[in-house]
């Protein structure tokens, strides 16, 4: 049986993933910074298991992987709504908090895993689109994922054989647009839909599909798949 970590697994993309992989067979765990947010996820879920944890404590990370031991594969879908809004109007502040709440926690836990990983496993970062779809007002969230996005060929060279791919989803109603309230969040919804080739917003499952391809699929490295429903 395959054993397979999710960072930021609690809700939306990573815990949709979690019973996805479960359902197939394999051992899932599921970590969050919230003990009530993982309480919630194992009640839909009850064969995962979970862990409380902070993917910005390198301390804690460290202490996490060395008491899980040798795992498969790692799925990370930690993500921050900071640094979005208009460049010339924008807080720097806002998109340094953006930066340490996905940018620096993935490669924090991306190394702090590294040496339990499975040789023969995968890595697989859950980006955004916003990397390359060049909407006004993303500029920040571009520059989050971008960098993200443009490391994962050069480490599929440099850690081979493990495998490390992104998947990069484009509108997926999912608590990150909690931000917005229930109006906004509708209308922002069907703004969006009209310019979605597909005609609809995505949703976790949609994305979660693709995650377990990429982690099951042994020739897929270094490669950044879109999940956008036609976005771009």
């Amino acid at each position: 049986m395959e054993k397979i970590i999710i960072a930021g697994g609690s809700s939306g993309i990573g815990l949709a993933t979690a019973k996805l992989l479960a359902e197939k067979g394999a051992s899932v765990i599921i970590t969050g910074r919230s003990e009530d947010k993982l309480a919630k996820a194992l009640e839909t879920a009850p064969g995962i298991n979970a862990t409380s944890l902070d993917s910005t404590d390198s301390n804690a990370l460290e202490t996490f992987f060395s008491q899980t031991g040798h795992f498969n594969h790692l799925i990370l879908t930690l993500s921050s709504a900071k640094g979005g809004g208009p460049f010339a109007t924008m807080d720097l502040n806002d998109l340094r908090a953006g930066f340490d709440g996905k940018f620096w926690p993935h490669l924090q836990t991306i190394q702090a895993a590294l040496p339990w990983l499975d040789k023969n496993g995968s890595i697989t970062i859950v980006s955004a689109a916003s990397s390359t779809a060049i909407l006004p007002g993303t500029s920040g969230l571009a520059a989050i994922n971008g960098a993200l996005e443009v490391m994962v060929p050069i480490l599929a060279k440099e850690l081979k054989p493990l495998r490390i791919n992104a998947v990069s989803p484009g509108v997926i109603d999912t608590e990150w647009w909690n931000f917005l309230n229930r109006d906004e969040r509708k209308a922002t919804f069907e703004n969006y839909a009209q310019g979605i080739a597909v005609g609809r917003i995505g949703n976790p499952q949609d994305v979660s599909n693709l995650i377990e391809t990429v982690v099951n699929n042994s020739y897929i490295n270094g490669a950044v798949l879109n999940v956008n429903g036609g976005l771009l």
